[in-house]
């Protein structure tokens, strides 16, 4: 893979992945959409998907991160450090690329997201913040339980997905027969399915607590979008809170090729 190769894989595939995401929790939460008030199912399934969509575009270029934990995670377990950075960079940028591409396809909704003339505050009308659509937000803020919350999900994360797809030189995986050579992170397109499936149970088991970043990209990307676009009453980026799911997830990713390496 040359590293055009990764930082266009991954740039897109990343996109996909935030435009699918982002956009679950935009119409979910977004008056005037037809999924409003869809609820947390609907959300950990749409996310899923575009973890589906996402890999399967980026993996004949890249092999499909989309995450920098499990980028991390792989150069942890295999010991390759050099091309790393080039895949962050395509992440971010894809993140920040997916969040907009949700901005425009929600355009309408986001525009008529204004008090309506008359209301009052906590009536149906009443505009609606919108950095839950692209970033986390604790239920409880605790930074030392959303921190715990934001290292665990990810090790739930990146372990089984090592193991999944057997990126350690000592083991393979049940992903057999590769999609674009031995750099790719993906056994097979069954292995890309059934991450998208892990995706989706993690959001459902672990997710309650601090919406389940587990992707450095997709929190810190979308949220330099929220901040720069013109979003009428969008409310704070919250920039305070916006280490623990960058943070989190990195230390995850870490532990999470520490223990396959070790364990594997």
């Amino acid at each position: 893979m040359t590293n055009g190769d990764i930082f266009v894989g991954e740039m897109i595939g990343t996109a996909i992945l935030i435009l699918f995401g982002a956009g679950v929790c935009a119409a979910v939460t977004l008056r005037f959409s037809k999924a409003r008030a869809a609820g947390w199912v609907v959300i950990a399934f749409g996310w899923g998907f575009g973890v589906l969509a996402g890999a399967y575009t980026a993996a004949p270029l890249s092999g499909g991160h989309l995450n920098p934990a499990v980028t991390l995670g792989l150069a942890v377990d295999i010991g390759v450090w050099s091309k790393v950075w080039i895949y962050l960079l395509g992440q971010i940028t894809g993140a920040m690329i997916g969040a907009v591409l949700a901005y425009l396809v929600y355009l309408a909704q986001f525009q008529a997201n204004t008090r309506k003339t008359g209301t009052t505050e906590g009536t149906a009308d009443e505009p609606v913040p919108t950095l839950g659509i692209f970033s986390t937000i604790p239920e409880i803020r605790n930074p030392v339980a959303n921190l715990i919350t934001e290292i665990l999900a990810t090790i739930a994360l990146v372990l089984p997905l090592l193991a999944l797809v057997g990126s350690n030189r000592h083991v393979e995986g049940i992903g057999i027969g590769p999609i674009v050579g031995e750099e790719g992170i993906y056994g097979s397109g069954i292995a890309i399915l059934l991450v998208a499936f892990l995706v989706v149970g993690i959001g459902l088991s672990l997710g309650g607590p601090t919406g389940y970043a587990i992707n450095p990209a997709r929190d810190l990307g979308p949220r330099i979008i929220h901040a720069i676009l013109p979003i009428p009453n969008k409310g704070t980026s919250d920039w305070g809170y916006s280490w623990i799911p960058v943070v989190g997830p990195v230390i995850g990713g870490l532990l999470g090729g520490v223990i396959y390496n070790a364990a594997f």
